[in-house]
């Protein structure tokens, strides 16, 4: 395996990654920078509002719906494991590589999450340093 990965994950999707991921551990600290990011990125105020309800929400890709849905298995892992369905779904959208780059963003912004909710790390307090002020979000 090519640990260099020629895929490059979609910032918009990594972001709304992020967020859903960052909603479902409580991480206020990550939540609050991520929306900023999207938002700095362009990213619809809109969609921002809908990660919470992305299941219901029209506004999303397919490709981004498969995402999220990833993102919540891989951050809520069910007793039973990964179902063959479930596994399925995400492989229609993510070929090998995309898939593996996919779980490491979850399970690395899975491990942020849970070190800034431990150690109680305030939202905004590393805006300035990040340039997150440009988001234009206070």
């Amino acid at each position: 395996m090519d640990f260099g990965m020629a895929f490059r994950m979609d910032k918009t999707l990594a972001l709304l990654v992020d967020i859903r991921a960052s909603q479902l551990n409580g991480c206020a600290f990550c939540l609050d920078m991520h929306v900023k990011q999207a938002k700095i990125h362009g990213e619809r105020e809109l969609r921002l509002h809908h990660v919470a309800i992305w299941h219901e929400s029209p506004l999303f890709t397919p490709k981004e719906r498969a995402g999220l849905a990833w993102t919540e298995l891989l951050t809520h892992i069910p007793r039973e494991g990964i179902s063959d369905a479930a596994y399925a779904e995400v492989r229609e959208h993510f070929p090998d590589e995309e898939l593996s780059e996919l779980t490491w963003r979850v399970a690395a912004i899975n491990g942020w999450n849970r070190m800034n909710v431990a150690f109680r790390n305030v939202p905004g307090s590393l805006d300035k340093m990040f340039g997150l002020e440009k988001a234009g979000l206070s």
